[in-house]
């Protein structure tokens, strides 16, 4: 499990990182699908890694990472339905 705990926490680090250097250099936008999804879920490995350590600001903050990804991502989707059916 202690295994499982570290690849979460290690995945995560490695998706939101790769998602600020895809911003960084301009191959993504902060309106792109693929951009919140990696800090979607990045965010998920690290509150499953924090929670399991006990480092609770790190998971709590993570959490809200978490929900604004999501909630963008929600926007993303709702505008590009909307744009398809009057476009």
């Amino acid at each position: 499990m202690e295994l499982l705990v570290e690849a979460a926490g290690w995945g995560g680090a490695l998706l939101i990182l790769s998602a600020y250097l895809l911003l960084s250099m301009e191959k993504v936008t902060g309106q792109s699908r693929l951009y919140q999804g990696m800090n979607v879920v990045g965010a998920a490995g690290f509150v499953v890694n924090g929670g399991w350590h006990g480092a609770i600001p790190s998971a709590s903050l993570n959490v809200i990472w978490m929900l604004i990804g999501a909630a963008a991502l929600v926007r993303i989707v709702r505008r590009r339905r909307t744009e398809g059916v009057s476009g």
